[in-house]
């Protein structure tokens, strides 16, 4: 090959690669933007995006999903679907150059990515049946269809273009592809696509308009029997530290769904049934409310939670006693003969959640929640109703969007997280954590105030004890407890001296158990360990 040859033909190469990457890009764009519109007609979580997402959630190790939470926090999600996009992309590019020389090989490609996308959504377990196939398939033969089309306008069209310059030498003329309706069609599958993509996205936003209004229209009746009035001394009120009730907005929120449920509450029917359940029973939501209402604190913890980490939180819930409705329905726990020692909650959304019947009925506020700080729930906390149970981890008590309660025993059935490696049973661990000052801090030394909170849900918290590097342990100021089933701020004020420092905490819970020294990882039952901050005084 002559030096004049390279010139003309590597310029050529890379150029109809850039194209060919840029209509695999295009054809994907349209898969999406198509698939998006059709689950306006299906359902938003059959969209291929979601789908295959939540089917990589459920296949994802627990260490893995744990480190996630642990790194990305509420973010996980919207880490997870940039991944997926990420490869969609990659897929995308590869097909496209792909389509150069094997066009049929390319569209095949690109159908078979939407069989993956029909497939998660059929597997899914709220699944509604083969409509969920349909923006998966959609979306492939839209994106197939424009890859067909534009590596088309990229073909020879068997004529040549003139070359003076190789002409005098020798060389073959350079065929003529398309350039004109390549133009015309990507600019007119762009434009298509980014239509079809904000109607969709539009649309799907506005497809919960019906759940909406109808929390919206909602007036919670006032409870039966109101929370305690929370003690003067229960809020500290000192900077940094957490305070006592949690606003919804900054409550955390650890669940697998990509698409949070919006569940109209004029439809919504709960089921309860299962062994030893004589008297089964299916609720609607305003018969649900014809129940006493209980206000009770609480505060939650989530699994995930490292030493020190932010996943606890303490809200005022409005709800009905769960176990008034279980014996309602005839049910026993197993200390009184009862044959189901496993209740499993299920969400809208597919997710399961056992429960010890034991603990659900000894006594202790369990809830089916439908309010959270005197309004009612959120959509992303549960609207309209959840579990709430004091002293068990959320993925063993706290089902949100629940529609379902089945009685069953634990050797029968394992729930969604107890099939990927988490304890059955998980009451919460005593922890306390330091608020302020913050790892690394830089405080003026002097008196600075160390502050934070504790908790162990059912036990209560008795005393929090704060120790300098390896010096004694002092007793902190405990704020006044409003129930065993909430958190207690804590503060101490530390003369701190110039240097680097190690600030730890310990705390004694209300069965005189001290929280242990020893660190461990959240799986399979929750963190252990005590939380110490470094700092650097000034």
């Amino acid at each position: 090959m002559t030096n004049l040859e390279k010139k003309r033909r590597i310029p050529r190469s890379w150029t109809r690669s850039v194209l060919g990457a840029l209509s695999g890009v295009l054809a994907g764009s349209a898969a999406l933007a198509v698939a998006e519109l059709v689950s306006v007609w299906v359902r938003p979580e059959a969209g291929p995006v979601v789908a295959v997402g939540g089917a990589a959630i459920d296949r994802t190790p627990a260490m893995v999903k744990d480190w996630a939470v642990r790194n990305f926090g509420t973010d996980d999600k919207l880490v997870l679907e940039f991944g997926i996009l990420s490869v969609l992309a990659v897929l995308a590019v590869s097909l496209g150059v792909l389509s150069l020389r094997h066009r049929w090989s390319a569209v095949v490609g690109l159908l078979l990515f939407g069989l993956v996308g029909a497939t998660a959504a059929l597997g899914r377990p709220d699944s509604t049946g083969l409509r969920d196939a349909l923006p998966s398939a959609a979306g492939a033969l839209a994106g197939a269809g424009v890859l067909f089309l534009l590596a088309g306008r990229l073909d020879a069209r068997g004529g040549t273009a003139a070359d003076p310059d190789a002409a005098g030498q020798g060389l073959p003329r350079r065929p003529e592809w398309d350039r004109r309706g390549f133009l015309l069609a990507t600019s007119a599958a762009a434009a298509a696509s980014a239509g079809a993509a904000v109607l969709g996205r539009t649309l799907n936003g506005a497809s919960g308009h019906d759940a909406v209004a109808s929390r919206d229209g909602l007036v919670l009746p006032a409870p039966g029997s109101p929370a305690p009035p929370v003690p003067a001394g229960a809020q500290l009120r000192i900077p940094g530290a957490s305070s006592f009730l949690t606003p919804a907005k900054d409550f955390y929120r650890v669940d697998t769904a990509l698409v949070v449920p919006k569940v109209d509450a004029r439809t919504w029917r709960l089921r309860v049934h299962g062994l030893g359940v004589a008297r089964p029973v299916t609720l609607s939501f305003d018969e649900l409310l014809r129940r006493e209402l209980v206000e009770r604190d609480i505060t939650l913890t989530c699994v995930s939670n490292e030493v020190g980490g932010p996943y606890v939180g303490n809200a005022r819930w409005i709800g009905v006693r769960l176990a008034d409705l279980l014996a309602d329905c005839g049910v026993e726990p197993p200390a009184r003969g009862g044959p189901a020692d496993q209740l499993v909650a299920r969400s809208v959304d597919g997710m399961t959640i056992g429960s010890p019947v034991e603990d659900v009925m000894d006594g202790r506020d369990a809830l089916l929640a439908v309010g959270m700080n005197g309004e009612p729930l959120p959509f992303a906390h549960g609207f309209p109703v959840r579990m709430v149970v004091p002293g068990l981890y959320g993925y063993v008590s706290a089902c949100k969007w629940i529609e379902d309660i089945e009685l069953t025993t634990f050797d029968a059935y394992d729930p969604y997280w107890v099939a990927r490696g988490w304890s059955r049973r998980a009451p919460v661990k005593t922890q306390a954590r330091i608020d302020t000052p913050r790892p690394f801090a830089r405080p003026a030394s002097g008196t600075v105030m160390v502050a934070g909170v504790a908790w162990a849900q059912h036990r209560g918290i008795d005393k929090v004890e704060v120790r300098v590097d390896d010096g004694p342990w002092r007793e902190a100021r405990l704020a006044a407890e409003d129930s065993r089933d909430t958190w207690r701020q804590w503060s101490l004020p530390w003369q701190a001296t110039r240097g680097g420092h190690t600030l730890t905490v310990r705390a004694t819970d209300g069965a005189g158990a001290v929280q242990t020294e020893k660190r461990t990882r959240t799986l399979p039952d929750g963190a252990d360990g005590r939380h110490s901050v470094v700092v650097t005084v000034d």
